[in-house]
């Protein structure tokens, strides 16, 4: 073996005993106590280990724009005029510069596997895919990295944006996305979508019914093609703020639907709590739809942080249990289950969600593993504790040294 990690507390373990962990060629080799190896041994002294954090739904490319942007009324539309004038500027370096730090930030703090979605349109052309792209190999030792291309201002209303986008696949993107809500036509762009994701043969990950109301709603047209075309399990849809307005026996009616169509859902909550609720002055909507309830319902759900320190979030430090805490206060979840699941939707719900293979503190699978200053899944959460060491096929990624109080003698 390469490396043993001693005395270490397996989330999903109904025992909660401390066990050994053997790694060996990258992947997990035993789960046992006692193991004995010659390998470095590293005593993680009964903290949790967990698999490493899954960021599903984020944009590097325009990440870390602040100051140059304003941020008035901070509205949806706002953000997107603001992001579309500064995009003019962007060049490959610029958008490259600005990704690595803050996938960084991530892989700080346990991000394992990373969907970034990337705009493409007439505007940007290409730049940002040709700047993040070479991401994928260099920070391979560090995190699995794929990339999503879609139109964030509209495809079928902005000539040029459909070419790019079928570049960008032919390119090796292996997930198209969408935003229909900022096309003339959202059903045609969503009919396009899948037309693409059928010809690459990709998955699909689409922004879908932000929104203060629930009166139209996208995700029945998207429920109905993934059942056409047998794509189930291979679609997501982003944000949903819609469904977070809707009575709670209809929201289980959307999520039967959803569940039957084998459709993932993603929340974002900072970004849904900092964009929603604007055109009121009193009584704010959040705006956060309660996916722990979809849950219940056969619905796979994440969380994820979508955008990080621009118009659109202009808050963020890339830790996914503080999108987990963000939730579970959000959306007054109590019970523990209900907290263990916070985390499961930032580990292995959104691997599910992006069909990520040999993932899970199991043995044969990769060791990709994160290393909890607790001793518990729900506390992790509940605690907003931070990882102390991550691991990318059994290779240490980052150390964070615990906390020490310096008493008085």
């Amino acid at each position: 073996m390469d490396l043993i990690l001693r005395n270490a507390r397996v989330a999903g373990r109904h025992d909660g005993q401390p066990v050994d962990i053997g790694i060996d060629g990258g992947r997990i080799a035993a789960i046992e106590p006692g193991l004995s190896a010659d390998a470095e041994v590293l005593d993680v002294g009964g903290r949790l280990v967990g698999p490493g954090f899954v960021e599903t739904h984020i944009h590097l490319d325009k990440s870390c724009i602040l100051e140059r942007c304003e941020s008035t009324r901070g509205d949806l539309e706002e953000a997107i005029e603001q992001v579309a004038q500064a995009k003019r500027e962007f060049t490959a370096e610029d958008c490259r510069e600005r990704a690595v730090r803050t996938l960084e930030k991530c892989l700080r703090h346990g991000t394992t596997h990373m969907r970034t979605h990337l705009e493409v349109d007439p505007v940007i052309g290409l730049r940002s895919l040709e700047g993040i792209m070479p991401l994928i190999d260099e920070y391979r030792w560090a995190i699995d990295l794929e990339i999503c291309v879609f139109p964030q201002e509209g495809l079928l209303n902005n000539p040029g944006t459909d070419e790019l986008m079928v570049e960008g696949l032919k390119r090796g993107c292996r997930v198209v996305g969408a935003a229909p809500y900022t096309d003339t036509d959202p059903k045609g762009q969503i009919d396009r979508v899948f037309e693409m994701a059928r010809e690459f043969d990709v998955d699909i990950d689409m922004h879908l019914d932000f929104g203060p109301d629930h009166d139209e709603l996208d995700i029945f047209h998207v429920c109905r093609l993934a059942e056409r075309y047998g794509y189930e399990g291979r679609v997501a849809v982003g944000h949903v703020t819609k469904l977070s307005t809707m009575p709670m026996d209809r929201l289980d009616e959307v999520a039967r639907t959803v569940a039957g169509a084998g459709v993932a859902v993603t929340v974002l909550p900072s970004t849904d709590l900092f964009l929603m609720g604007r055109h009121m002055e009193h009584d704010v909507m959040r705006g956060v739809t309660p996916i722990h309830r979809m849950l219940e319902r056969g619905v796979n759900c994440a969380l994820s942080s979508n955008n990080v320190l621009n118009p659109f979030t202009p808050f963020g430090d890339c830790s996914l249990i503080r999108m987990a805490n963000l939730y579970a206060n959000v959306c007054h979840v109590g019970k523990r289950d209900h907290i263990v699941e916070c985390l499961n939707m930032v580990t292995e719900r959104a691997a599910r969600l992006a069909r990520i293979e040999n993932y899970g503190v199991a043995v044969g699978n990769d060791a990709d593993l994160v290393v909890h200053d607790c001793e518990d899944p729900a506390a992790a959460v509940a605690e907003l504790v931070p990882p102390l060491a991550g691991f990318k096929r059994g290779r240490r990624t980052f150390t964070r040294e615990p906390v020490v109080l310096h008493r008085p003698s």
